[in-house]
């Protein structure tokens, strides 16, 4: 699946996620220029993981905006075997990388892709000059800065960052054992959501002419705890935790954050309605998340890279939402809902662009799927695999003729969820 990776490129701030390096050769780096990189990738990878982007100085006053991009010589000196050698010579366990060499506006660059670590966080192995130290654990702070963590806030974020990895882990192997056979929605709960999306309907009724439903196929995905509890999270509570998991990506396929005239506080719920981008979603403190969208048609055809974005996007935000509000192990009933798709072509299956004899026959397509929080977050790309290939049967396209697709995903979200 293409990448755009120009909002890495030209993002201009670095961030927890982000640093900029000058163009260079790493064939000419000393011990320490080295284990620079190092720091900042063990760095990375003990916080949110994120990418290193080589090719970019910075100007007079510190800003890195100078897109020389490198030359064939520096771009060929980060051998991906070479540097991942060198690296991880300094890190236990070993950091979990891929270095991309992405062409953007002519122009080559060299990006370090790191993950965020799996299981244990890294810890440095071996001192080098000022740059290292042994033993240290370094992690990556608000101001983009690659430092050793000293505080007791800190060092419990890191373990606490562990535990729930392994907690991630321990639900990947129960996964079907302890979810498949509960209920999702208590009935007395079921009239309670239905009025809150009733509600959340009539406010998108007034204003969906600015949505302009007829260029594209329209998209609805509810979500319900368990249980129905008026004032579960306040708004306040909301509110950071789509902020913190908007954050978990720099490019998002789903969730955006607009100005304030566009994302609002209401009596029951965190809102924003943006006709720019033809969004509208509600975060309600009863834990009902209500979204609507309209992806855009070409020739009547839906392309499938879109539908593998969007659903992705979505079980990923979702996951880490539900995560942050602490929901973790409550089982969730989640509805994707494809309206305006009968007559409506698939296209770009397997790269390939152009007519397609894959058509839905039916005026919307519904899918359901119960998953926890924290199944989401740990099985994210085989749930939204399922999905996909639910959307794309009622195209009347087989399931088994799907090429990599649990591949495709993760390679979309870890570019985006590192």
């Amino acid at each position: 699946m293409p990448f755009d990776w120009k909002p890495i490129i030209y993002r201009g701030v670095e961030s927890e996620e982000l640093d900029y390096k000058a163009a260079q050769n790493w064939n000419n780096l000393n011990r320490a220029g080295k284990a620079r990189f190092a720091r900042h990738c063990m760095a990375i990878a003990n916080t949110k993981g994120g990418y290193i982007v080589v090719g970019v100085g910075e100007d007079k006053s510190g800003r890195p905006c100078i897109y020389t991009g490198v030359n064939d010589r520096q771009c060929k000196s980060f051998d991906p075997t070479d540097v991942g050698n060198v690296i991880n010579r300094f890190s236990d366990p070993a950091i979990d990388f891929d270095i991309e060499r992405p062409v953007v506006d002519d122009k080559r660059y060299v990006v370090f892709v790191i993950r965020r670590f799996s299981e244990i966080p890294h810890v440095c192995s071996y001192s080098c000059n000022s740059e290292l130290q042994q033993g240290v654990f370094y992690i990556r702070t608000a101001d983009a800065s690659s430092r050793p963590a000293y505080k007791a806030s800190e060092i419990h974020g890191i373990v606490q960052r562990a535990l729930r990895n392994q907690r991630e882990l321990l639900g990947r192997m129960l996964r079907g054992i302890l979810y498949e056979g509960r209920k999702t929605l208590a009935p007395e709960a079921k009239s309670e959501f239905i009025e809150q999306i009733s509600h959340s309907f009539k406010i998108f009724d007034k204003r969906k002419k600015e949505f302009k439903l007829d260029r594209g196929t329209v998209w609805e995905i509810s979500v319900f705890p368990s249980e129905f509890i008026v004032d579960k999270c306040s708004l306040s509570e909301i509110r950071k935790a789509v902020e913190n998991s908007v954050s978990t990506t720099l490019e998002s396929s789903f969730v955006f954050l607009e100005e304030s005239e566009e994302s609002f506080f209401t009596n029951v719920a965190f809102r924003t309605f943006s006709k720019e981008r033809r969004q509208y979603w509600q975060a309600f403190s009863s834990g009902l998340f209500h979204y609507i969208t309209v992806v855009e048609k070409d020739k009547n055809s839906l392309k499938y890279d879109d539908i593998v974005k969007m659903v992705s996007s979505a079980v990923h935000f979702l996951g880490q939402y539900y995560y942050e509000l602490g929901y973790t192990d409550e089982l969730f009933g989640l509805k994707f809902k494809v309206s305006s798709v009968e007559g409506v072509r698939l296209t770009g299956i397997g790269g390939k662009a152009g007519e397609s004899s894959h058509v839905c026959r039916i005026p919307e397509i519904e899918v359901k799927i119960q998953r926890t929080a924290a199944d989401l977050m740990s099985g994210n790309a085989g749930h939204s695999a399922r999905i996909i290939r639910e959307i794309c049967e009622r195209f009347n396209f087989p399931q088994g003729k799907h090429v990599q697709l649990e591949n495709m995903i993760t390679d979309f979200l870890e570019k985006r969820n590192i």
